[in-house]
């Protein structure tokens, strides 16, 4: 779990602008048009020694406050400065983290930026993490420049709906690579179980697997639901009903109230009936 002091100043450094105890502000500008700046609180990230696997201690900085317009890339040039940055992390709240295998897909991975969050920067040697917290000294650092604008307001639209639509080569070409990596790795297990085969453990032991002259076949959708329905059937059998002495009563009693009406209406009935057999010749 992360630190404590952390989720503190999460709350704190965001409604009052000040520095926590251990942070440095850092005073930032959306552009050079605009006059007040926006503080964001740095501290080196520490944390006990394999908590967080995904953010090194002495090359990480922890960075409170980041705006939503203030994204991984802006952040990377912001402190670029400082050292060599080896990725920016943004998340919703302070947290360990994990490392990542391979990125994700950039057609299913869209997510809404709301509020404000924190950011893990990673640098290269640890001189950057010392180099970022004196640039407290300077001027405020701008976000959006001429050579790298940020896109807000209608431009920012536009860019994000021309995202949203999806090329079918790349998604085709996408999705092929990782089928054939599938397919591979599939491979890679059948022929480990088949050379594993028979072959005993260090105690001795030989591993017994359902593979054989007649493998078991995929369920149909139909076998799924014949499945569930027995499975629901012995459910219900196994369901104690009247348990009570009190539940013996009321179900005896609605038995014979419901015995007592279809009486009355089947003599209703046979009245009607012979009624209607009367001979009537006018």
């Amino acid at each position: 779990a992360p630190p404590r002091a952390e989720k503190m100043a999460a709350a704190t450094g965001r409604a009052a602008g000040a520095a926590p105890v251990g942070y440095t502000a850092l005073a930032v500008k959306f552009a050079e048009r605009q006059r007040s700046p926006h503080c964001l609180l740095v501290k080196e990230h520490q944390v006990r020694e394999g908590a967080d696997t995904a953010h090194p201690p002495r090359r990480t900085l922890f960075v409170l406050n980041v705006p939503p317009y203030c994204g991984p890339d802006s952040l990377s040039r912001l402190f670029s400065r400082c050292g060599h940055v080896q990725f920016v992390d943004i998340c919703d709240k302070p947290g360990p983290g994990e490392k990542k295998d391979k990125s994700t897909s950039k057609f299913f991975n869209h997510k809404t930026v709301k509020g404000f969050r924190v950011a893990y920067v990673v640098f290269r040697k640890p001189a950057g993490v010392q180099a970022a917290k004196s640039l407290s000294q300077e001027g405020p650092l701008l976000i959006s420049t001429e050579s790298h604008p940020v896109k807000t307001g209608i431009s920012k639209w536009i860019a994000s709906y021309e995202a949203s639509i999806v090329d079918p080569k790349e998604l085709k070409a996408e999705v092929d690579a990782y089928m054939q990596d599938y397919d591979k790795k599939v491979a890679e297990e059948e022929a480990k179980a088949a050379k594993e085969e028979g072959v005993p453990d260090e105690e001795g032991w030989v591993k017994v697997t359902r593979k054989g002259r007649k493998p078991g076949l995929p369920r149909t959708e139909a076998a799924n639901l014949r499945v569930l329905e027995k499975e629901k059937q012995k459910k219900a059998r196994k369901e104690l009903l009247n348990f009570y002495a009190w539940q013996h009563r009321e179900t005896k009693r609605e038995h014979i109230a419901q015995l007592r009406k279809k009486f009355e209406e089947d003599k209703q009935r046979i009245a009607l009936m012979r009624a209607q057999r009367k001979f009537r010749p006018y």
